[in-house]
């Protein structure tokens, strides 16, 4: 199994509106990291608009609808949180998957995955709304490994583990003593449920690696912000080709 690689670009669009002349282009910067290899697009449409607008949802649903060669076997991915108008949204546009997040409106980024045990009505109340668009539907959640169980008898047909904690704890003390171990505790937790696992946030060329390692089951992972700096230095296709070595190698 060859972990799939789906390339968040709500940084490109966080840089295309300082300006109003339109560029970078979502749409633009999506076929080219398809053409390079990428899997799958992901986006994150917050209330504010602050980075993927309205608009790029619907012209990046309109790319998947094509008959690109870029777009053949690839997936379109939506997160946000699972309000009346993002279940509208998503319903309309029926993307490959969805992924539940269990951010509050102006939440900077999604830093925590949903608790089960206080959330749990709520998601599952979020799950029913987005089942009509006929996606597969993913949850984020923290690296515990009471979760997955948790999230295959709620009906959800993945969880994405935040490994925004075990990215942190880089090349700290903390890593191999707590979170690098909670980790892979959790994508073996996910295997033993039966529920597959995805896998995103602070990811990057330095870590990656080590993740599949202790993630071997991990079915795709969703990254943005680093993958966009990287790309700052190395251009597009030279850092999707390096992020797809370290996939394959994995």
């Amino acid at each position: 199994m060859t972990t799939k690689l789906s390339v968040n670009l709500n940084k490109v669009a966080l840089l295309r509106n300082q300006r109003d002349n339109g560029y970078p282009c979502v749409v633009t910067t999506a076929r080219r990291v398809l053409r390079a290899g990428a899997h799958g697009i992901t986006i994150h449409p917050r209330p504010d608009q602050r980075h993927i607008r309205l608009g790029d949802v619907d012209d990046l649903a309109a790319l998947f609808a094509s008959d690109l060669p870029e777009v053949i076997g690839a997936e379109f991915n939506i997160e946000g949180y699972p309000s009346e108008d993002f279940a509208a949204l998503v319903n309309r546009v029926r993307p490959h998957q969805v992924t539940l997040v269990p951010d509050a409106p102006g939440a900077r980024t999604s830093e925590e995955g949903w608790d089960f045990d206080t959330r749990g009505d709520e998601l599952a109340h979020g799950l029913a709304l987005v089942r009509p668009s006929g996606a597969r539907i993913a949850a984020f959640i923290n690296p515990d490994p009471a979760a997955p169980s948790k999230a295959r008898r709620l009906g959800l047909d993945r969880v994405e583990v935040y490994t925004g904690l075990y990215a942190m704890a880089w090349g700290t003390p903390a890593f191999d003593t707590t979170a690098a171990p909670h980790l892979a505790a959790t994508a073996a937790a996910a295997e033993a449920a039966g529920i597959g696992m995805n896998a995103g946030h602070d990811l990057n060329l330095a870590n990656l690696g080590d993740f599949l390692h202790r993630a071997p089951n991990c079915l795709e992972v969703s990254i943005g912000h680093a993958i966009t700096a990287e790309a700052l230095d190395l251009g597009w296709d030279e850092t999707v080709r390096r992020y797809l070595d370290i996939l394959n190698a994995g």
